[in-house]
């Protein structure tokens, strides 16, 4: 399980990023670093999952998730499952921003996405039609850290989820396609 418990402030990203008016979250911003770039000369896999986490603990901090509610109560979000698509390369100094999107929520889980653009500039926003060039679904626990155990969301934070809850895009849900055994 991989927990987010990140500090809030980072310079890898936009720490007070303007709500996306499609879906009431905050965008998340970073440009790709050369450290990023890997030997085929675009940005490593290891990245996407940083940025995508970044992301993750914007969507925390709007719901009520930030790091006084983990401190007061124990509790965080864990991933205990994603699922991610790269679809295009990006390159050095690459601005991207990050949309993301509640696709669900119960007494105790969320399942959330993230779209990755990339912008013209810093504080560019993707344009209607733009295709993300990668995408992360994940499914994350309520935990409480001090038994180690699922714990239920309190009441405002789970109305708050809920609240924020879309249809899921066409990709969410999918799983990697088999590969058939050579013969």
């Amino acid at each position: 399980m991989s927990e987010h418990t990140r500090s809030e402030d980072t310079d890898h990203v936009d720490t007070h990023p303007e709500d996306d008016t499609a879906t009431g979250l905050p965008l998340s911003r970073s440009t790709v670093r050369p450290e990023w770039i890997d030997y085929n000369g675009h940005m490593s896999e290891a990245f996407y999952v940083l940025v995508f986490g970044y992301a993750t603990d914007a969507m925390m901090i709007e719901t009520g998730l930030h790091a006084g509610y983990r401190e007061s109560t124990g509790c965080s979000l864990y991933t205990v499952e994603s699922h991610l698509r790269y679809l295009r390369d990006v390159a050095e100094g690459a601005h991207l921003v990050v949309r993301t999107r509640l696709l669900g929520a119960d007494a105790k889980k969320a399942r959330f996405c993230h779209e990755l653009y990339v912008v013209d500039a810093p504080d560019g926003v993707p344009e209607p039609e733009a295709a993300p060039v990668a995408t992360s679904e994940l499914l994350a626990l309520h935990v409480d850290q001090r038994v180690s155990r699922t714990a239920p969301f309190p009441d405002s934070v789970r109305e708050r989820l809920t609240a924020l809850v879309e249809p899921a895009p066409e990709w969410a849900g999918r799983s990697i396609a088999e590969v058939p055994a050579a013969r």
